[in-house]
Order: C-alpha cells, then sequence, then structure tokens
C-alpha cells in the first residue's frame, strides 16, 4: 500500500534546514503548484515534464519572468529534498522558459533605490514618540548594513562588537547566502550604534533590536519583516516622496549600492558589503540606476 504524501509532512522534515521565510517561500510556491494539478487532474509529487512545461505556460500568462523563475526553482527544491523525480531542468520545461523569455523578456524592475538623500528626507519625518525612534533605528540599520528586511528583523542588541580598530561593527548570524550560519560581522558607524543604544536602554530588555509598537506605544518582542515595507510607504508618503516609486523593504540594498558606487567603491566592495557572491547579481541593481 503506497504512503499518502502531504505537504505538511514534507515540510515537517525541512524544519531547521532552511530560514523560516525560506520555508515559507518554498510553501507558497508549491501550493499554487498544487492547487493547479488539482484542477488538470496531475500527482504533483509524480509530474512528468510536459505536465510541469503546461505549468510554466500557465504561470507566464499572470506572472513575471522573475516570478515564474522562482517559482520553478522552489518546486525544483521542494521535489529534490523529498524524494520525488526533478523535471523542471528538462528539455520541455527549457524550452517552455525561452518561449516566455522571448514573448516577455527577462527585464525585471528594480526596487526604488533608499539612497542617502532619500534617507535624509525620510528620518526627518520620524517623530520622537517610540515608534520614531524604532523607525530611526530600522532607516540607519538598513542603510549601513544593506541588508534584506528578514534580516534586519534578525539582528539583536547582542549582536554588537566592539572591533579591532575601535570601531563598532554587528553581526549578521544567517543570510540567503548563508543558510549555515557562518556569519559575517559588518561595521556601523558611530551614530547608528549610539541609536541602538538608545532604543535598548528604552526597552530595558535583550532580545531583536528591531520591535513591533502598536497603537497604545507597547513594544512587542520582534517586528515581522513585512512591517519594514509598511513603514517605509507610511514614511515615504508622510515626506513627499511618492513621485520616486514605492519604497520596499529591498530599497536599502539597491539604494546602498548606488550610494557605494557614487563613492568610488570597486565592484568588489560593493558585493562583500551588499553579500553579493556573483557579479552578474550585483550588477542587476546598478545596471537600472546607473544614470541617476
Amino acid at each position: 500500500m503506497l504512503k499518502t504524501i502531504t505537504l505538511d509532512g514534507i515540510f515537517a522534515k525541512f524544519e531547521g534546514a532552511f530560514a523560516e521565510n525560506t520555508l515559507r517561500a518554498y510553501r507558497s510556491d508549491f501550493e499554487k503548484f498544487q492547487k493547479w494539478c488539482t484542477l488538470t487532474k496531475v500527482d504533483p509529487f509524480r509530474s512528468d515534464p510536459e505536465a510541469i512545461s503546461k505549468y510554466v505556460e500557465h504561470m507566464s500568462e499572470q506572472s513575471a519572468p522573475a516570478t515564474v523563475s522562482r517559482n520553478l526553482a522552489s518546486l525544483s527544491t521542494v521535489l529534490k529534498l523529498s524524494g520525488h523525480d526533478d523535471h523542471t531542468h528538462s528539455p520541455e520545461v527549457v524550452l517552455a522558459l525561452k518561449r516566455m523569455y522571448r514573448r516577455k523578456g527577462r527585464s525585471q524592475k528594480q526596487a526604488t533605490p533608499l539612497t542617502r538623500n532619500v534617507l535624509e528626507q525620510l528620518l526627518s519625518v520620524c517623530g520622537t514618540d517610540i515608534k520614531g525612534q524604532r523607525d530611526r533605528v530600522m532607516l540607519l540599520m538598513g542603510n549601513e548594513t544593506m541588508r534584506r528586511r528578514s534580516e534586519l528583523c534578525l539582528f539583536k542588541f547582542g549582536d554588537l562588537k566592539r572591533l579591532p580598530n575601535g570601531k563598532t561593527g554587528i553581526r549578521l548570524r544567517f543570510s540567503k547566502t548563508d543558510q549555515l550560519g557562518k556569519g559575517k560581522l559588518i561595521p556601523i558607524s558611530a551614530p547608528l550604534c549610539q541609536a541602538i543604544k538608545d532604543w535598548e536602554e528604552h526597552i530595558g530588555k535583550p532580545g531583536y533590536i528591531l520591535r513591533s509598537v502598536n497603537r497604545y506605544g507597547q513594544i512587542g518582542d520582534q517586528l515581522h519583516p513585512a512591517s519594514i515595507s509598511r513603514r517605509l510607504k507610511c514614511l515615504q508618503k508622510e515626506a513627499g516622496l511618492e513621485k520616486i516609486g514605492a519604497l520596499s523593504g529591498h530599497s536599502f540594498r539597491v539604494g546602498g549600492a548606488l550610494d557605494l558606487l557614487d563613492d568610488g567603491e570597486t565592484l568588489e566592495r560593493i558585493m562583500l558589503r551588499g553579500g553579493w557572491q556573483a557579479e552578474s547579481t550585483a550588477m542587476k541593481y546598478l545596471r537600472e540606476w546607473q544614470a541617476m
């Protein structure tokens, strides 16, 4: 008798091997595939190349090429690590992707950059209350560390470290490109270090640096990554910066890379600061905005 395969059972085995946000994305992408399989009467765990190529064609009708590619990568990971045949790289699927790229192109819209001049305008509308103090720390930390929103939310007060040169750094324990937690120290400025210490003194307890703050001024234990994008949009509106394009959690990385380029930094140093492992990835952030 065949054992029933459930998505809950598969993802239970994945726990601890990936970051929570990564698992959430994998699951969301696979559930979309599962829903399509139900409608087309295909077994998602025993799908053949023809079925997956048809799914690519289905996705390409309603999603951007980058989204289709990401979804396909999620399917590949889930199928392989759950012990099932992975046909996402089969000739039929490759051809389906090529047809999509020829029809829609490969261009991917980059996040609106949060450069230093934008940062100053956002800081100017941060209030003096608890939420304003938290927002100020979020803006400065995002700008200087150039980290993804999920990584910003994982920084803790205990991650501040004194560097050999007398300056301060903050330890990044995990990242999208460091799932095993080797970690790295990111140097931060004295103003950011002081802002974090003042915020810690205000909170009065250890733990995560970025915290939720409700309408009554009560401080939570941690800030959800999605809240960063929401707060950026609110601050952007208050600063009257709607015309530059919507800011998002990724705006810190694009803006930071552009600032470093304007400072005359080499591509290698930009890659080291942003944590990019491939030149092509770093250049993707810079190319669209190089004329700014």
